[in-house]
């Protein structure tokens, strides 16, 4: 096989004398094709878009007419074909090529346009069967694609209707397409049928996948969302990528930037958890809550959430699960926050917030648990995944492995400080009460260390440790952890269990009084 380095590639400007059309989404396909007739280009084409463009009294050649061989299989063969694909991948500044070309009677196609079934979309309907997804694979299509975009220097490929504009401009000014625009079109066409491939890949991945088992081959392919202005600190670059608009709509202040988002996932996985709660209130503060709480009214929660810690909330991230109305608004506005999202807002409230033109103001528009996903992260030489963990834990998950049962109070404020760990960082170790964080313990070596953080702080703030609840987001390894609970005054105890320790535990426990209750679910937060 001759080889041709990319340096060696000819990079003058193409014309464009044929173009085979051939698209699943017929978006701003007509003035596209009008611009080519005009341009006095053949236009080849199939099926429904050669119906489309014929229907505008646009001379059209059917692939068939070319190949001599009509479409077959129920249309899934098309364009596979010598005549076709002879046309995409000549190189017609290559001599051998071109003899070749001439003997064989093949033409040079030097525009592509076209775009893939929509897999996508089409396995997104939950009443989609193996079978209709896989019609929806798309064959001719990326080979078509592939084709022309590795022969870039001598065929333009456009895969998007994003891109018609800028052809059809270059096209009208100049007469020809230059080397550099149609290489970046061939990176797009790359990206694209990678992106394609990916979701086909996912898709079979999850179909046969045993359990919860993890794929053979991780397959993430995301689009740029954004270029950012750097990453966690100036000196890195940084982009995101994604679908952050499904979710989120940020729709006042500034640019969100690295920290933001990795801020606004932390708080929307919270907020997930207390979707069915009463009104709920949560700041965080470097994707670590510092307080949550709730209420019968939005606007106490906050008060109560702001109690835990008066201190971090000032430029930290604020996150409800109902719309956001004019008291609470006017309670946040007394301090500076860098974000708040709600659900939505009331009209009030949104005059009043929007006085202030850098704060982000976001509008949640789907919660992240009604979707199943895995969480990756990148490390040495990889990445790791894990399933993402949005179950809650009830009543009716509770072991209690103590003498004294814990009280109706004690239960839901063992439920809510259980909610709340999960999102702190481990060793993690929260004391609530009455529907509020009263201290909360994050990041330490020692779990002891947590529990005495957690105590000052509420400490710090007035607050009382007094028949709080705590919660444990690892099993306690020995007893001096519900020892220390108890002598601040904690009266209920939520952990995993597991410990080789537990039953000195849980006899530490019954000695001081405490109820304690096991989940069995270990939570963990690196």
């Amino acid at each position: 096989m001759s080889l041709q380095p990319l340096d060696e590639l000819p990079k003058h400007s193409l014309s464009i004398n044929r173009a085979l059309l051939s698209v699943s989404d017929k978006t701003d396909i007509m003035p596209l094709a009008q611009a080519l007739h005009r341009a006095g280009v053949e236009i080849i084409s199939t099926g429904g878009t050669g119906r489309k463009i014929r229907e505008a009294d646009i001379p059209v050649t059917d692939v068939s007419e070319i190949t001599g061989f009509e479409e077959c299989l129920d249309g899934r063969v098309k364009t596979l074909h010598p005549l076709i694909h002879g046309g995409l991948l000549g190189r017609t500044s290559h001599d051998p090529d071109v003899r070749e070309m001439n003997r064989l009677d093949i033409k040079p196609i030097e525009l592509v346009v076209v775009n893939l079934y929509p897999f996508k979309k089409t396995i997104s309907d939950p009443d989609c069967t193996p079978a209709v997804a896989t019609e929806n694979i798309d064959i001719g299509g990326p080979t078509m694609i592939r084709a022309a975009a590795k022969n870039f220097a001598h065929v333009c490929v456009l895969t998007s209707p994003r891109q018609y504009s800028g052809f059809i401009e270059t096209l009208e000014k100049d007469s020809a397409i230059p080397f550099a625009q149609r290489r970046q079109w061939a990176t797009d066409a790359f990206n694209h049928t990678a992106n394609y491939d990916a979701h086909i890949a996912n898709y079979f991945n999850d179909l046969t996948a045993n359990g919860d088992e993890q794929p053979d081959q991780l397959n993430i392919s995301l689009p740029k969302s954004q270029s950012l202005r750097y990453g966690e600190n100036p000196h890195q670059q940084a982009a995101v990528y994604g679908y952050q608009d499904e979710f989120i709509d940020c729709f006042h202040g500034k640019q969100l930037s690295y920290n933001n988002f990795l801020d606004v996932d932390s708080a929307l996985r919270l907020i997930a958890d207390f979707q069915d709660a009463p009104p709920t209130c949560a700041i965080f503060k470097h994707t670590v809550p510092c307080g949550i709480a709730s209420d019968e009214q939005l606007h106490k929660a906050w008060d109560k959430a702001f109690q835990t810690d008066t201190k971090s909330p000032f430029g930290g991230i604020v996150v409800v699960n109902r719309e956001l109305d004019l008291a609470t608004a006017r309670a946040i506005d007394e301090i500076f926050t860098e974000i708040i999202i709600a659900p939505s807002y009331e009209e009030e409230a949104l005059s009043l917030l929007k006085q202030k033109k850098n704060r982000r103001l976001i509008r949640q528009q789907k919660q992240l648990s009604q979707t199943a996903e895995n969480q990756f992260r990148s490390i040495f030489g990889g990445a790791l995944s894990q399933k993402s963990d949005f179950r809650v834990v009830t009543e009716a998950d509770l072991k209690v492995v103590t003498e004294r049962q814990p009280t109706q109070k004690e239960i839901l404020d063992m439920l809510f400080s259980w909610k709340v760990v999960k999102h702190v960082k481990s060793n993690a170790i929260v004391y609530a009460k009455d529907q509020q964080t009263i201290g909360i313990g994050t990041g330490q070596t020692s779990r002891v260390e947590a529990s005495q953080i957690a105590i000052a702080k509420a400490k710090e703030e007035g607050l009382s440790i007094e028949g709080t609840a705590i919660a444990s987001d690892a099993f306690f390894p020995f007893p001096d952890g519900v020892e220390a609970a108890a002598a601040a005054g904690a009266t209920a105890v939520i952990q995993p269990g597991g410990s080789i320790r537990d039953e000195q535990v849980i006899e530490a426990a019954d000695k001081l009084g405490l109820s304690m209750v096991f989940t069995g679910k270990r939570l963990f937060r690196h």
